[in-house]
């Protein structure tokens, strides 16, 4: 085991294995991550404003307590997600507000 401490270094890792490993109040902003494996992994109390994530597979993801107010989501793949006690104000679907895809639900359920 490697153990890095009080160090400000730039790495690059190329066909390594680094499974298991811990990163603790550890600054990796403007990181590249490309062709990695960090299936299983998690975050928590992390700043990842400004991320950018593309060709990326997020299934079975859990977010909870998290801000993505001006996230962009584009070419995503939602089948199956469930949204459950989120603030959607202003948050838009193809352009339409959520709030009035709702509406318009509740509308034609009542008219049933």
């Amino acid at each position: 085991m490697m153990k890095l401490q009080g160090v400000v270094e730039i790495l690059e890792v190329n066909k390594a294995t680094l499974s298991g490993s811990t990163f603790v109040d550890v600054n990796l902003s403007g990181a590249r991550f490309d062709d990695v494996n960090m299936s299983g992994w998690t975050a928590k109390n992390v700043n990842l404003a400004g991320l950018s994530v593309e060709d990326a597979n997020i299934s079975g993801a859990r977010i909870t307590d998290v801000n993505l107010s001006g996230a962009r989501l584009s070419k995503v793949n939602l089948m199956g997600v469930s949204i459950e006690n989120c603030l959607v104000e202003g948050v838009t679907v193809d352009g339409v507000l959520l709030s009035e895809l709702q509406a318009a639900y509740r509308a034609a359920q009542e008219a049933k």
